[in-house]
């Protein structure tokens, strides 16, 4: 009885990809599996390039036209890039979208596994941008490890002088920064009058000068000073490794250019350290078309983040939904018996997630639209869901100006107050209606609207 449903059950199915082949990726030995109906279906094959060679040569005897494989570690990369080399179209699909059913588990099941899977229409593809623009989402990735590689330095540099009784973070909250750096590479070259090192205070630091001095007597220890040399170079060596970086990144946005002919608009001048040293605003709009930091919360380095893991075609996506429902931040469904048991979005690592819901955190301190929207959220739910539902936004919004090519333009936060008050009027008068009731508007004292707008 079990292999009769079996067998009905399959023939159910529509066949999708009839030249389908399947690949387990693993660290030495891929398994690869293709039609039952060709000799010796499944075979092995090393992991070096020319092993690899002899298995797009296999495939391309055997007639398949389209490959899936797991995307397992950084294994497939290479695989991938291969096959996609030769001419076929190569799938990268989800470990939870492959997963065998219990029983016997091994790499030639998994490969055997994974070909009926995509032969039936039963797989779907990762995202992954094509070269040029993979080519600088690794570059990008590379200057994000660099950079948390260089605030990993700034920690021995503050222990270092902790252990010397110099408390210098009682009085600059940053040691990274413009008189934290100075400070530090006068003590290394030397430097031990208090006085003379507080005097390169910045102006725009609120501590004073004898504040600064009182943190700098301390106990000059050659080996705790040593500690701190090292430290301050690491942090150098990574410095002067992010400057190249930058330099390839610059490089490979050029060659992305499709409006080298329109000049960006002038905006917000952004005040992270950490940005690149080029001009990326400028670069980014001569991508893209539209300028993504004019909406608030996204700053240079975040919209740099967005569109190097995206691109800009988003024929990928069908609809904007698609494309929120991949970030992981649309609301999840869990209904079970016609009751939804939960809404909460999926837990993501995508990088693109994570900048959109850095940018909705930044709102907190907005006087726009989005900031008002933003101060609504956290006012009626929890913080993490407030920040959730405005990067949904936030990314619908990045969604239609890239298809769209239309630039943003924010109406200003009293313009949302209003909109939001109409919508609030409107559904009270016709809950009101409803219950056989109307509303009758009342005129609030002078008095009151001024406390109202103190508040």
């Amino acid at each position: 009885m079990a292999q009769r449903n079996r067998a009905f059950s399959r023939a159910g199915i529509e066949v999708t990809h009839p030249n389908a082949a399947g690949v387990d990726v693993g660290g030495a030995t891929p398994y690869a599996a293709v039609r039952r109906d060709i000799d010796e279906p499944v075979r092995s094959f090393n992991g070096d390039t020319a092993d690899l060679n002899a298995l797009a040569d296999w495939f391309e005897q055997c007639g398949e036209t389209i490959v899936a494989m797991e995307s397992t570690g950084v294994y497939w990369i290479l695989r991938y890039e291969v096959l996609e080399r030769r001419g076929f179209e190569v799938l990268r699909v989800n470990a939870r979208e492959v997963k065998n059913v219990s029983g016997r588990k091994s790499d030639v099941l998994d490969c055997q596994w994974i070909q009926p899977l995509l032969t039936f229409g039963l797989l779907r593809g990762a995202f992954r941008p094509a070269d040029p623009m993979g080519a600088l989402r690794r570059l990008c990735r590379q200057r994000a490890r660099l950079l948390r590689g260089q605030g990993r330095y700034v920690q021995p540099m503050q222990k270092a002088m902790t252990l010397m009784n110099l408390p210098l973070s009682h009085a600059i909250s940053d040691v990274a920064g413009v008189t934290g750096q100075k400070i530090v590479r006068a003590i290394v070259a030397g430097e031990r009058d208090p006085q003379v090192l507080a005097a390169y205070r910045d102006g725009r630091i609120k501590a004073t000068e004898e504040a600064i001095a009182a943190s700098l007597l301390g106990n000059w220890r050659d080996e705790h000073l040593f500690a701190l040399k090292q430290a301050l170079g690491a942090f150098d060596f990574c410095a002067s490794q992010l400057a190249e970086c930058d330099a390839e990144v610059e490089r490979a946005m050029t060659l992305l250019h499709a409006h080298p002919g329109r000049p960006a608009a002038r905006g917000r001048r952004s005040t992270n350290r950490n940005a690149p040293k080029f001009d990326v605003r400028e670069h980014l709009f001569k991508v893209c078309g539209v300028d993504l930091t004019r909406i608030d919360g996204i700053d240079v380095t975040t919209a740099m983040t967005i569109f190097s893991e995206i691109g800009v075609d988003m024929s990928r996506f069908q609809t904007v939904k698609h494309f929120t429902s991949w970030l992981g931040l649309c609301p999840g469904t869990k209904i079970s018996g016609g009751k939804r048991l939960g809404s909460a979005s999926k837990r993501s690592h995508n990088r693109a997630t994570q900048a959109f819901k850095r940018a909705a955190a930044a709102l907190r301190s907005s006087r726009s639209a989005l900031g008002a929207y933003y101060h609504r959220l956290c006012a009626r739910m929890d913080k993490g869901k407030a920040v959730t539902a405005a990067a949904h936004k936030l990314a619908r919004m990045v969604y239609l100006m890239l298809t769209r090519g239309q630039d943003y333009v924010d109406q200003g936060q009293q313009y949302d107050e209003e909109r939001y008050r109409e919508r609030v009027v409107r559904g009270l008068a016709k809950r009101a209606a409803d219950l056989g009731m109307q509303l009758v508007p009342v005129t609030v004292p002078a008095r009151i609207q001024q406390y109202q707008s103190i508040t």
